[in-house]
């Protein structure tokens, strides 16, 4: 007697058959076994198969209408995947069923395995839902550690180079450059979802590319390779906006959300790092304080010292022709380092280049600004919005659009 089962199910092949006559499951399962003894030997013999358990119980679906039946055949198999194919070529011999004329077609040979594992990530699904449905987190870190899992998820590979990145990238005006893997993870945990990692001090194109079209703050550790870094994207064409740095010691994938949001924050324009090695926002903050004067204690003068004493008249205005701002330019080489000028081309003022923004945003009736600097989108908009007719520095950087009412001119294009 055929078994009606087998211990280990490798494969279903399915088999369509259309038969011209009406007939019953038996005569369908005596013809396979029939016509399809001694074929192929006796090691492949269904009924030996069969009563081994390398062949399971035949399954026929049949339905009958208008004098003819059709349905569908199913054999599991535990041969191997040879013999199995064998087997289900040796089903299209079959061309009678009793006295009707036959044709069976084997429309697949299914893989169990296949089935058993979308069953096991199916019911999987559903008991992680019931189990978020129904059980009450014990703790908040248990929250914190299922929300960093769906961040770390978010991760996707961008660009030609499949760079590790956040999934918002494409849809920001601005993005974040990073060293590594690890940092765009930590950043993904804390929110900010508009991060690339450049992978090294290689520079790519993808990088390249996507420095042109965004307003980028460049994140890095705070350590001499962050310095190389900087070095090799300003040297490989990188248009870099901003500049934040870790404190020294310390990596981008170590901080904290509160200090991730201060150190990028206190982002410094990326014109104020070149040429100043590994200087960072803290480290300036000292520098700047250790050149402030002493407080001199106030001595009331003599009255002879007083008489003597005669107030220095005001510094004349320095007129210049509108074709000389680019020599005014060379004046200033290496000392970033800006000037302002008025309608009349009379200079106003001089600033650092890092007080331009602010100064520019408090200074009316500028017509022409002058300084040892790059350009980028941002001093462009607030230079036109400020009515500056003419706008002059060392290069332009990452300038998508120039506004109509204003001039730029670049010493190096």
């Amino acid at each position: 007697m055929a078994k009606t089962y087998i211990d280990t199910v490798k494969y279903l092949v399915y088999t369509n058959v259309e038969i011209d006559g009406l007939v019953e499951k038996p005569d369908v399962v005596g013809a396979i076994f029939g016509q399809t003894e001694g074929l192929l030997g006796d090691e492949l013999d269904l009924r030996d198969l069969q009563k081994n358990g390398r062949i399971g119980r035949i399954e026929v679906d049949l339905s009958g209408k208008a004098g003819k039946t059709t349905g569908i055949i199913k054999i599991p198999s535990s041969l191997d995947m040879v013999e199995t194919c064998i087997i289900a070529a040796a089903l299209e011999t079959v061309d009678r069923v009793g006295p009707c004329e036959a044709r069976l077609k084997i429309t697949k040979v299914e893989v169990t395995r296949n089935l058993k594992r979308k069953h096991l990530v199916d019911r999987a699904k559903n008991l992680l839902k019931n189990l978020l449905d129904t059980e009450i987190p014990e703790s908040r870190e248990i929250s914190q550690l299922v929300r960093d899992e769906v961040k770390t998820a978010e991760i996707v590979q961008y660009g030609q180079d499949r760079l590790p990145a956040g999934p918002l990238v494409d849809k920001s005006d601005d993005v974040v450059f990073v060293e590594g893997r690890a940092d765009v993870i930590n950043l993904l945990k804390n929110d900010i979802n508009n991060v690339v990692a450049i992978g090294g001090a290689k520079v790519t194109r993808t990088i390249v590319n996507l420095s042109k079209k965004k307003e980028v703050t460049l994140f890095l550790d705070g350590d001499r390779g962050g310095d190389i870094i900087l070095n090799e994207l300003s040297q490989g064409g990188v248009d870099i906006d901003y500049v934040a740095r870790a404190p020294v010691g310390i990596e981008v994938e170590e901080l904290t959300r509160k200090e991730i949001i201060k150190y990028l924050r206190n982002r410094i324009p990326y014109e104020q790092n070149e040429g100043k090695g590994d200087r960072r926002p803290e480290r300036r903050v000292v520098e700047t304080m250790k050149f402030k004067e002493p407080i001199k204690p106030v001595v009331q003068p003599k009255k002879e010292e007083i008489e003597k004493e005669q107030v220095p008249p005001p510094e004349p205005a320095v007129k210049i022709a509108k074709e000389d701002l680019v020599k005014e330019l060379e004046g200033l080489s290496n000392s970033l380092r800006a000037r302002f000028y008025n309608g009349n081309l009379e200079r106003v003022s001089e600033v650092q280049v890092r007080d331009v923004i602010k100064s520019l945003s408090d200074t009316k009736d500028v017509y022409a600004i002058v300084f040892d600097g790059i350009i980028t989108q941002r001093l462009a908009d607030l230079a036109s919005k400020q009515g500056v007719k003419v706008l002059v520095g060392l290069k332009i950087g990452n300038v998508n659009k120039v506004p109509d009412n204003i001039e730029i001119i670049a010493k190096n294009k």
